[in-house]
């Protein structure tokens, strides 16, 4: 792990992106005093579609029209 002093990490940002990139972790330090670290993102896991098969049931009646009463309580009847 390397660690560098803030006016570096200023003037060197584009190699110390590249460092981590690579796998390699970057402390940022103030005075001496480690107040940062740069780390690699962690790769998000692609979208998989029906991965929730089987589990959700969507009734068969779902966008049936509602009862008089219910649907007065929304409209305030």
């Amino acid at each position: 792990m390397r660690t560098v002093n803030i006016h570096a990490a200023k003037s060197q940002l584009s190699r110390l992106i590249e460092a981590v990139a690579g796998g390699e972790e970057v402390v940022i330090a103030k005075a001496g005093t480690p107040v940062a670290r740069l780390v690699p993102l962690e790769a998000r896991p692609g979208l998989r579609f029906g991965l929730m098969k089987g589990t959700i049931r969507i009734a068969d009646d779902f966008n049936a029209p509602l009862a008089d009463d219910v649907l007065a309580t929304f409209e305030g009847r």
